[in-house]
């Protein structure tokens, strides 16, 4: 025994009480937890990967192999490094199997695919990267124990003493000790069980002072809405009969009050690896539990002549995709993930199941039932599972896209204000970059009795932005050795940019970073001098901040006009009605809110933008339009005005600066009378340039 523990000693590991105690103690196998533990290593300290992965990697091996990389130069670190290995792997013949490097290309998410200069590779197969993560665990000797699932029982999983951790029981019932740890999964279970905040669902604008939170009814950011299509959609059995039922996967409830909070979260999904290379293809096999009723709706999209169902067929190397949701009915489960978060283990098994159940039907339905458009049916008949994919999961992902679950409520809670830097964040560990996104929330009827998606964000940050360290930390006061790099301390929303694969790598090594410097110093995470943090971090790569020329951040400095501080009614680009897919702006000129939209220049007649506002009372108004000027704008963008007398339509000259505030041009004074429509909708039928949809406002006029 002596000799044992001298033995165990020696590696630096020690024994206390029958359970080896380690430095670090690592809860989750997830892309951020293998880099947690190998920056721990780097730094002398023993370290430990516990948790109920199987794989390592979590998404970034589990099928998100088409990065959201955001700016390339904010990722450093070992999080850079990862994706050096991941070039280094295809940088032999032998990786490319069943095509050439040469034929495949260079495109990818906001950056090329493959980057020579810097020796890095963006875009990848599910089982390269879990050969890298593999890799990094077996060159730093890395213990890992899989299929270990904490205890989540009230006090049986999480041994406390004097506000820290001391050790973690597994259901099995093994007890792995530490003097620091870290919770690296999505679901946060560690975190929650230790007594730490958190929050679940989205915030209302008020809680942080933001925009783009809460209920967000009425903001169609990108095109996985009911707004592109040609003609709106019933929700019912029998299309227009509400007596006939409501059709499955849309909820009869009303979806909340605009900028209210909910405990709702954003869809999930798998990220399949598709092939349409017949040698290394599995068809599409029909799923225990197939209904095709449950595919009715995406019936009706179909017949209202939707034809982008495989535009996220995103190319990975070796002639497969990364495929992802996209359109107003597709992958992603709207609506059946709520119990996830909490759930116990069975009840998130059970949605896992649901939820590939359902995408395993959505691909055999549009595979085989003759509903479905032929030339869609034939295009889909192309592709399979790929065979050497998932093989030991039948070739399905091992990991579901968990895009949001819990979030800490730590020391500090990063905002939309701080990613849109309307104030400074205080202690960067890191950097992210990628636009502020939330998939869709919730499916539901709308007021006119038509089915629309809710929860759909897509918002820029206007640049990079830096990630405080104050939401690594849970209070001090609940407890002093535990770091959160994935379920970090944010709002919704801004989790929805946060929570990028490599975003979720440079947490992991600062958290790892933070708890050997806190180890050394003999202090509680939250008391961890900054500088000396700082120190270390640049020291390894880390990208804390990036200078940025003067004209940049002008540009990304600019504000929009607060739309609650205006007289009248007001109704920005969020809150309208949008039918086609409009595009995000704040590059030229003043704008409304956080920015404008415009057409993309498409000049097809089948854009609208349709505002709608709440007038107080009857009586005359002058009703403005808000747009951003330019010498490319349309100068004939027509608008149509509903008062209480009918509609007018009015052609404007956008390349025209707004006679009001360089904002805002008058439409003219129209009577309103009580309860009839107050709208106003833009459209880019027979425009000749951009057209541009910002806001419109009513101001009541005094007198006749």
């Amino acid at each position: 025994m002596k000799r044992l523990l001298i033995l165990i000693a020696s590696f630096g590991v020690f024994q206390t009480g029958g359970a080896a105690e380690y430095d670090l103690v690592v809860y989750g196998g997830t892309s951020a937890g293998v880099i947690a533990a190998v920056q721990a290593k780097k730094m002398g300290k023993t370290a430990i990967i516990v948790g109920p992965d199987i794989h390592l990697g979590g998404l970034s091996s589990g099928g998100l192999g088409y990065t959201d990389t955001g700016l390339k130069n904010a990722i450093g670190g070992l999080s850079r490094e990862f994706y050096h290995r991941v070039w280094k792997e295809y940088h032999t013949d032998s990786a490319w199997k069943w095509e050439k490097q040469s034929d495949y290309g260079n495109k990818g998410q906001g950056t090329p695919a493959i980057d020579g200069e810097n020796r890095t590779m963006w875009i990848f197969e599910p089982h390269v990267a879990e050969k890298v993560f593999e890799d990094f665990v077996k060159d730093y000797a890395i213990p890992v124990h899989r299929d270990e699932w904490l205890n989540r029982a009230p006090g049986k999983g999480v041994s406390i003493k004097d506000g820290r951790i001391e050790s973690i029981t597994m259901l099995s019932g093994k007890t792995f000790r530490g003097r620091m740890f870290i919770d690296a999964t999505y679901e946060g279970d560690l975190m929650a069980a230790a007594g730490v905040d958190y929050h679940v669902g989205r915030e209302a604008t008020s809680v942080y002072g933001e925009e783009w939170n809460g209920v967000q009814t009425g903001g169609l950011h990108h095109g996985h809405h009911f707004g592109v299509l040609k003609t709106k959609i019933s929700p019912y059995v029998i299309s227009g009969d509400p007596s006939s039922g409501v059709l499955p996967r849309i909820n009869p409830d009303p979806p909340g009050e605009y900028g209210a909070g909910d405990n709702k979260v954003q869809a999930y999904c798998f990220r399949m690896c598709l092939t349409d290379h017949l040698e290394n293809r599995v068809p599409f096999a029909r799923p225990d539990g197939y209904d095709p009723m449950q595919y009715e709706l995406l019936l009706r999209v179909f017949a209202a002549d939707w034809k982008q169902t495989f535009n996220k067929f995103d190319r990975i190397p070796n002639k497969k995709t990364d495929t992802n949701n996209h359109g107003p009915v597709s992958t992603d489960n709207i609506g059946y993930n709520y119990d996830y978060p909490e759930g116990s283990y069975e009840r998130r098994r059970e949605i896992i199941r649901e939820h590939g159940t359902y995408q395993k039907g959505w691909l055999y339905f549009i595979a085989n039932n003759l509903r479905v458009p032929k030339d869609v049916q034939a295009a889909m008949r192309k592709w399979g599972l790929a065979k050497d994919e998932f093989t030991d999961n039948g070739n399905w992902p091992h990991q579901i896209y968990v895009r949001e679950a819990r979030r800490m409520i730590g020391k500090y809670v990063m905002t939309e204000n701080e990613l849109l830097k309307k104030r400074p964040t205080p202690e960067s560990v890191g950097m992210g970059s990628y636009t502020m996104d939330s998939h869709n929330v919730q499916r539901y009827i709308t007021p006119a009795g038509y089915v629309q998606n809710e929860g759909d964000i897509g918002v820029s940050t206007r640049g990079p932005y830096q990630i405080a360290y104050g939401s690594l930390v849970p209070k001090k006061a609940q407890c002093a050795n535990l770091l959160v790099p994935v379920c970090v301390s944010s709002s919704h929303i801004a989790f929805g940019s946060i929570r990028m694969e490599p975003v979720f790598m440079i947490l992991g090594q600062s958290a790892a970073t933070a708890a050997a410097m806190s180890l050394d110093a003999g202090i509680a995470v939250q008391d961890l001098p900054y500088e000396k943090l700082r120190e270390r971090l640049v020291a390894d790569g880390q990208v804390l901040e990036l200078k940025v020329s003067a004209s940049a951040k002008q540009k990304s400095g600019r504000r929009g006009i607060d739309p609650k501080r205006l007289p009248g009614v007001v109704v920005d680009d969020v809150q309208a009605e949008l039918k086609g897919e409009w595009k995000h702006s704040s590059s030229t000129g003043s704008w409304l809110g956080s920015s404008y939209r415009h057409d993309d220049n498409v000049r097809d007649g089948k854009m609208t933008a349709r505002f709608s506002g709440r007038l107080p009372e009857a009586g005359r108004y002058e009703v403005r339009l808000a747009y951003s000027p330019n010498n490319n704008r349309a100068s004939n963008a027509l608008v149509t005005i509903q008062h209480s007398g009918g509609t007018k339509e009015v052609r404007v000259n956008q390349k025209k600066e707004p006679a009001f505030d360089g904002l805002w041009i008058s439409l003219g004074t129209f009577e309103f009378a009580n309860g009839a429509a107050a709208v106003v909708e833009i459209s880019n039928a027979g425009a000749n340039g951009y057209v541009i949809a910002d806001g419109v406002q009513w101001l009541p006029v005094k007198g006749k």
